[in-house]
């Protein structure tokens, strides 16, 4: 097979694992750019506090899920370095949604607990995206 043929077979996310090293970084680097907040951006998306006890989730977790929906414009200015961008998530408000991966993933609520932290202490969003960028970038 033609490598043509092959990127043209892939998801997006296969195929930055196989473009060539300039090519994949300039991706991944476009990909985790901090996306800007959608204007009126609710938090209605994410995964309520009673579904989370209903799957079992810990108490600590479903704060962190408390958080993003206290700050969603936030959340939704946030890149989330695990990865999930690469595959199609927008945002770390995303990562709190249904099909999100917060519910387990340490970088993303890694990532909710300074942002909250700090969003809480009135830092902006740019001061925020600075602090995940030095832990996580």
């Amino acid at each position: 097979m033609r490598r043509r043929d092959l990127l043209r077979a892939l998801p997006g996310a296969a195929i930055a694992a196989i473009l060539l090293p300039g090519e994949a970084v300039a991706r991944r680097r476009r990909l985790l750019d901090h996306p800007e907040p959608r204007p009126g951006i609710d938090a209605s998306g994410v995964v309520s506090a009673e579904q989370l006890r209903s799957e079992g989730i810990p108490d600590e977790t479903i704060a962190l899920f408390d958080g993003i929906r206290e700050m969603p414009e936030i959340a939704d200015g946030l890149a989330c370095y695990c990865g999930c961008m690469l595959m199609g998530n927008r945002s770390l408000l995303t990562c709190y949604g249904e099909k999100g991966m917060a519910r387990g993933c340490q970088i993303c609520q890694g990532e909710a607990r300074i942002a909250h932290r700090r969003w809480k202490e009135g830092q902006s969003l740019d001061q925020i995206r600075r602090a995940i960028d030095a832990r996580y970038g």
